[in-house]
């Protein structure tokens, strides 16, 4: 029980957000009168949100190293869409051709500006404002001014498409795809084995580990939330495409981020730069590194959202970058950097979805629902903030004490 005990308050934030992201659910679920969790609307919240999800991971790595941003990601997002409606539409390129080039051209755009900030040292603030101007104008070069649409067919797929949407069957009295259903249960049982070797691994090693009792807590409380997530997707059309990539950069993220060395010195560098330097880090690459993995995902959420609008569009893009910086602070990223896991940034973001999805349907007005977002991104700061205040309190209270006990 004390295990228990000691792991919820020190992952307070992270189980904070999750609580409230199962509150937020429930209480747009109630208000919509069921609506919120219909299985079309599910899948539109999948798509909806794919590309704050894959910005946000991005612009995690970026905060991680010190507290650092990016305010360009918009307008990468909308470069690298003009991009493929050139390739595509007008200059009639093979699509995956087409592709590989828009993701170059986001490698090209992450280095230039990881150059300035890594290298010549130039505020990361500074830069990336430049670059929203720059890559916002050269959208508007590449476009002259006009939207190209539409995508074949062979592109859109990737992110707009369905995966085995007729293999479907009569169960329980419903029209269920038995592959969507078949992969969440798959997918469940996978999680536990690996949490399940896991937490003996951390046992053996002497680190701390979940007792028994929480591990089987939290692993049939994921798994359970895992079946009837892909169960209300077997409803509809079953797992859409861009699900996939989402796991699949989720998945290798995560592990980057927890199991690499080069994961474990971005958390350095984030904690304290100049301790992390004499430790032999190489903190100026770790930090272009960083700005290069932002511009390759910006292109991916680029290429993703071009397929969601079926379009090129100069307009593309516009305060993407608030959203992804939002869904990091809001999953539990710390403003001062080194603090902040991949699997928050995806609890931010799907708050930010909810959010966005349930004021929706309930017709509530774009402007308002900024001001909502807004005051939820301020609490999520203020959380992290005064926690550090009481934290650095309660351990000059405690040096306080230790002292008077000396003497």
């Amino acid at each position: 029980m004390n295990t228990v005990k000691s792991k919820f308050k020190g992952n307070l934030k992270q189980y904070g957000m999750l609580i409230a992201l199962v509150v937020i659910i429930v209480f747009f679920n109630i208000l919509t009168q069921g609506r919120l969790l219909k299985p079309m609307n599910v899948s539109n919240i999948v798509f909806q949100n794919a590309y704050v999800v894959i910005l946000a991971v991005g612009m995690l790595l970026c905060i991680l190293t010190g507290g650092n941003i990016d305010l360009a990601v918009g307008s990468v997002v909308a470069l690298v869409s003009a991009f493929a409606g050139q390739f595509i539409i007008v200059w009639n390129m093979n699509v995956y051709l087409s592709i590989v080039l828009c993701l170059i051209i986001g490698i090209l755009v992450g280095a230039w500006q990881g150059f300035w900030i890594a290298y010549v040292r130039i505020p990361a603030f500074i830069v990336t404002l430049s670059g929203m101007l720059v890559f916002r104008g050269l959208t508007l070069l590449v476009l002259n001014g006009m939207t190209l649409a539409p995508f074949p067919s062979e592109y859109l797929m990737f992110s707009t498409g369905f995966i085995a949407k007729d293999a479907k069957m009569m169960l329980f009295g419903l029209n269920i795809n038995i592959v969507c259903l078949l992969a969440g249960v798959a997918i469940a049982l996978i999680f536990s084995v690996i949490q399940i070797i896991s937490n003996q691994s951390r046992k053996r090693k002497g680190y701390q580990a979940d007792s028994g009792l929480a591990l089987a807590l939290k692993l049939v409380i994921i798994s359970v939330a895992l079946i009837w997530f892909f169960a209300l997707l077997a409803q509809y059309q079953g797992i859409p495409s861009v699900l996939v990539i989402l796991g699949i950069l989720l998945v290798v993220y995560t592990f980057f981020t927890t199991k690499t060395v080069v994961g474990r010195h971005i958390y350095a560098l984030g904690g304290n730069e100049k301790a992390a330097r004499l430790s032999g880090v190489k903190t100026n690459r770790l930090l272009f590194l960083a700005y290069v993995n932002m511009g390759f995902l910006a292109a991916v959420g680029g290429l993703v959202f071009a397929a969601r609008l079926n379009s090129a569009s100069p307009l593309t893009g516009q305060s993407f970058e608030l959203d992804a910086i939002g869904a990091c602070y809001i999953g539990g990223a710390s403003a001062y950097g080194g603090v902040g896991t991949v699997s928050g940034t995806l609890i931010g973001a799907l708050i930010m979805g909810v959010l966005n999805n349930g004021m929706s349907i309930l017709g509530i007005s774009s402007n308002t629902q900024q001001v909502v977002k807004g005051l939820v991104l301020l609490g999520a700061v203020a959380f992290d903030v005064i926690g550090k205040m009481n934290l650095s309190l309660f351990a000059k209270r405690k040096k306080a004490v230790a002292a008077g006990r000396e003497t």
